[in-house]
């Protein structure tokens, strides 16, 4: 095949201007030949015979008219047996095999590839000769740590196929093939352990979408109860830096009730993206007792890289997920952070010359965004095997300003918003997620009639805080400051979690109902007849102890029960007072 060769033009940073007197395709890859380096590009925009390329690499020594090679390939993820427990860029390259060829510092141009072709796969067939199938539909699998990983016929093949070959049960690697297909023009197409497929476009080969209707159970008492999060469904925490965004996404990767963590990375800071690399590995599954890098694939892009690496991060990741999806697997991809992806954005738009919007990011944020969290979704595949992709999104706006852009495009396609707030997160109130601010779309584990009254309550108490600020405790009638007491209490025994308790940093559906129905009930409800303020603060002091307690035991062990017995004691006691 002859080589398409353009040649530069002019370079803007990041972003160079290539001529070209052939055809080009939106998002084609490119590579831009620079004496001995070879530096992947992707097309943004096309203008006549001008193409704008966003390189994926420190741009330092390039020169106008050097050489720009198009593969005539679109940026791709490879998909196969391999990715779970691996850490890659935004390209996919396997960071720590880049690390061996170039040591600390990482070189420019150094590419890898994503899967190793020399590990060998035991395969299982699961279609024999003759049976039709389609796109998206498993031909068989192989066993990558606890998890059926199933082999699928290629989503870009377009109609029915009848197998005509099946290989059998055995050892193979990713370029032997194990299956071909026949078309009804009697085309052959081979299938392969791994396949490729665009990063940009959405994996679409299922039966049909479903309407995300399951809670999502992540162990965080303040979300499952009162902004819960579907299965399946969108969500985002926004908040300032330092309260706790990264915390709270580990926590949720660990804890939470799905088969598959997905971690995009994308801009962090150096030092956050090293904690990130470092703890994960080390993290014990909860549910497996195995290390939780054996379920979770991470994708890192630093703040100190090229902007449109944190881009190409961003689709690489939900590309992963949805391939783990098609296999009826519950994945979680938890982005963080997507102002740095929009800050990218709005770098390259401004070097295109185009018209800007708010804040100077570009017309199109809303719509990239969402077009972002639309990729989740719970779907029936052809086999009648349910999956589902969750996205959970951080934005870091500015002082933790929620009215900036990219929150408030956020806001307009998620499904729920746990906003965090400086001042929970200075009072150490952890998660700092401000029940005041927060909200949800769906159903969660908890009568909704229930959930609606400790909304209310909260909101009361918080009026009554202010109040106080102003005419002090004197200045409030006894029945208001039990009620802020109520809150305050709830607040802290419940809406707080310790994350390094072992027991308190994730609380389980059945421990979570039961807890919180007996605080509804008998502390909540209660109408308190106390002497004075002095009476009533001592009391809630003492619950508040006991409530502590209880969170720290294991549930329902001979301790959980005999401090569940002194808080009845207590409650009953205030009958006397």
């Amino acid at each position: 095949m002859e080589k398409r060769i353009g040649f530069i033009r002019k370079i803007l940073g990041n972003m160079i201007e290539v001529k070209v007197d052939f055809p080009i395709i939106q998002n084609e890859i490119g590579f831009v030949l620079s004496e001995k380096e070879r530096l992947k590009a992707e097309v943004i925009k096309i203008q006549n015979d001008i193409v704008y390329m966003q390189v994926f690499e420190e741009t330092g020594g390039l020169k106008i008219n050097d050489g720009v090679e198009f593969s005539g390939q679109l940026l791709s993820v490879e998909l196969g047996p391999g990715l779970l427990g691996q850490i890659f860029d935004g390209l996919q390259n396997p960071l720590p095999e880049v690390a061996k060829s170039c040591g600390f510092f990482l070189k420019r141009g150094i590419y890898k590839r994503a899967l190793s072709i020399d590990t060998l796969w035991d395969f299982f067939p699961i279609v024999k000769e003759g049976e039709i199938v389609k796109a998206g539909y498993p031909v068989g699998y192989v066993n990558e740590y606890i998890f059926k990983h199933y082999i699928m016929v290629p989503f870009g093949l377009l109609g029915k196929f009848k197998v005509i070959w099946i290989a059998k049960e055995g050892k193979y690697n990713l370029e032997t093939p194990i299956a071909k297909l026949e078309n009804e023009r009697n085309q052959i197409k081979e299938v392969f352990l791994k396949q490729d497929w665009p990063a940009k476009i959405p994996i679409r080969c299922y039966q049909e979408r479903l309407k995300p209707k399951e809670p999502l159970i992540t162990k965080m008492r303040l979300i499952d109860t009162l902004f819960p999060i579907a299965k399946g469904g969108t969500y985002c925490i926004p908040g300032p830096f330092g309260a706790g965004k990264t915390v709270l996404q580990q926590l949720i990767s660990k804890h939470a009730q799905v088969d598959i963590v997905v971690i995009a990375a994308c801009g962090e800071r150096a030092g956050e993206a090293v904690e990130v690399l470092k703890t994960f590995p080390e993290i014990i599954d909860p549910k497996t007792n195995r290390p939780l890098s054996e379920r979770t694939v991470i994708m890192v892009n630093t703040s100190a890289m090229p902007v449109s690496a944190r881009e190409s991060g961003v689709y690489t990741a939900v590309t992963v997920a949805e391939y783990y999806r098609q296999m009826g697997l519950d994945v979680l991809l938890l982005a963080d952070s997507t102002s740095r992806w929009a800050q990218a954005m709005r770098e390259m738009s401004g070097k295109l010359e185009e018209i800007p919007g708010e804040e100077a990011f570009p017309a199109y944020l809303e719509s990239r965004i969402a077009a972002f969290y639309e990729r989740g979704g719970i779907v029936r595949l052809y086999d009648g095997r349910i999956g589902s992709l969750t996205i959970g999104g951080t934005v870091s706006p500015a002082g933790g300003n929620f009215e900036e852009p990219v929150t408030q495009a956020t806001l307009k396609v998620v499904g729920a918003f746990l906003g965090l707030s400086r001042e929970r997160s200075d009072a150490r109130r952890y998660p700092a997620i401000d029940p005041l601010i927060s909200w949800s779309k769906y159903k969660g584990i908890i009568e909704e009639g229930a959930r609606q009254d400790i909304l209310k309550l909260l909101k009361e108490a918080n009026n009554i805080l202010q109040m106080m600020k102003v005419v002090g405790e004197e200045g409030i009638l006894l029945s208001d400051f039990i009620t802020y007491l109520k809150a305050e209490f709830f607040d802290s025994v419940y809406l707080q979690q310790n994350a390094f308790d072992p027991f308190d940093q994730a609380t389980s559906n059945q421990r979570q109902i039961y807890i919180f129905n007996f605080i509804y009930e008998k502390i909540i409800k209660k109408d308190f007849n106390f002497k004075d303020k002095d009476n009533a603060r001592y009391f809630f002091q003492v619950l508040i102890q006991l409530f502590k307690n209880l969170n720290s035991s294991a549930w329902q062990s001979s301790e959980f029960v005999e401090i569940e017995n002194q808080i009845k004691e207590k409650l009953e006691s205030i009958k006397n007072v």
